[in-house]
């Protein structure tokens, strides 16, 4: 039986800036996030397993996400801890916001750098991650796959 590729897709808010960027996104703005992830492996053959069948069940890849990516960054203001924005991070801080200090620019291939080392290191070793896709706008969006990273 041959590899199957499966894909979830989640959904959070965050917001973020670009520090020493020449346009609007230097601002602290935000966006709705879809991050579809794509895992790869073969279904467990073992019909005594509950999981026969299944690469991954998806709600144990959902588990992943949530608790390495989305319960952590929805409704969270990143920024580059490295800029002047920490100032900013701060003062929000002692406000009660939600505020995640990074060591890079927060676009969004660097989420998807600091998203797929996350998520690898919670997968079982039987399932690897195939790819990530982060769709910024409805009209913009960056992709990771491990293929590219040998």
């Amino acid at each position: 039986m041959g590899k199957i590729r499966i894909t979830k897709h989640f959904f959070f808010e965050t917001g973020h800036a670009l520090y020493g960027y020449d346009g609007k996104c230097k601002n602290v703005h935000g966006h709705s996030y879809k991050l579809s992830v794509t895992v790869i492996g073969k279904p467990v053959k073992d019909t005594n397993n509950v999981k026969y069948g299944m690469v991954i069940d998806f709600g144990d890849l959902k588990k992943i996400v949530a608790s390495e990516i989305v319960d952590k960054f929805d409704h969270a203001t990143v920024f580059n801890k490295n800029t002047p924005h920490i100032e900013l991070a701060r003062e929000l801080e002692k406000r009660g916001h939600h505020v995640i200090l990074v060591n890079y620019q927060p676009t969004s291939e660097m989420m998807l750098i600091d998203f797929a080392k996350k998520i690898k290191s919670k997968l079982p070793e039987t399932v690897k991650l195939h790819s990530l896709k982060l769709q910024e706008t409805g009209t913009s969006h960056a992709e990771w796959f491990e293929a590219d990273q040998l």
